[in-house]
């Protein structure tokens, strides 16, 4: 059977280990690969040298990001269950993700969250870039909260109570997951009566007034029922109000989220 292919896009820093274990844990569940692609801006790393001084400043940078990323997978995936490609670039962002993303094709791709230097990329609309590029799943990983592939995963859902997709990651993960799922609901954004009645009996939903507190009461729920990842369908973003933005909802919320059809 073909693996699943998984892109992590990230810097190295005091996250990158969280993130890259998000990765491996989810890639035990889907029976897939990863390709870690590490990149920078050449402006990060050197100001106002020679240029044969900032090639030399370039190619230091590059042994220490490889040798770092070598000594994180070794310590991560320590029994060689999953295979980890990487690669480090210096460049720009957005032509050298862009690229990435067409040469590996890949299944699924993971981003850091907010407190990971790759969250500077939202700024840089990287988010955007990757949505436009890569039509499929994208999940924005947690530094708090690490998925365990070796326990039961606690999910949530943002306004919608669907257990069954079309999208077969999404359907394999929920496999994996505790029971009752937790439904979020922004009011506004409630399902139709029709899908209510069809809401399915191993389902939990919490139901909120949409306003400026909407996100934070939403987060103090999710930590309390400890949910490691929520499922948030990617088309919404194109309709719904800028609170409701997928950069603000990792800025706000704890655990990884995962855009979706």
């Amino acid at each position: 059977m073909k693996k699943i292919k998984i892109l992590i896009l990230s810097d190295i820093n005091t996250s990158t280990e969280k993130i890259v274990k998000n990765g491996l844990n989810l890639t035990k569940i889907l029976d897939g690969e990863i390709d870690f692609f590490c990149v920078k801006k050449p402006t990060d790393i050197v100001k106002k040298e020679s240029q044969l001084s900032v090639m030399r400043t370039i190619n230091e940078k590059f042994l220490e990001a490889d040798t770092q990323i070598k000594k994180l997978i070794t310590e991560i995936n320590n029994d060689h269950s999953i295979a980890i490609h990487h690669q480090v670039s210096f460049g720009n962002l957005k032509d050298e993700i862009s690229n990435r993303i067409k040469e590996t094709q890949p299944d699924l791709i993971i981003l850091g969250n907010k407190n990971s230097k790759i969250l500077s990329f939202l700024g840089d609309n990287i988010l955007e870039l990757v949505l436009k590029e890569h039509q499929g799943t994208v999940m924005i990983a947690s530094d708090k909260i690490t998925l365990e592939a070796s326990s039961e995963l606690s999910l949530g859902l943002l306004n919608e109570s669907r257990l069954i997709s079309a999208n077969n990651y999404r359907d394999t993960i929920v496999s994996f997951a505790k029971k009752p799922l937790i439904s979020f609901q922004v009011k506004s954004d409630t399902v139709t009566d029709q899908n209510k009645d069809s809401k399915p009996e191993n389902m939990v939903e919490f139901v909120f007034e949409n306003g400026d507190n909407t996100l934070t009461n939403m987060g103090k729920y999710m930590s309390k029922n400890n949910v490691q990842l929520l499922f948030v369908n990617r088309e919404r973003d194109k309709t719904k109000e800028a609170k409701y933005k997928f950069g603000n909802l990792a800025k706000e919320l704890n655990c990884s989220i995962m855009l979706t059809h």
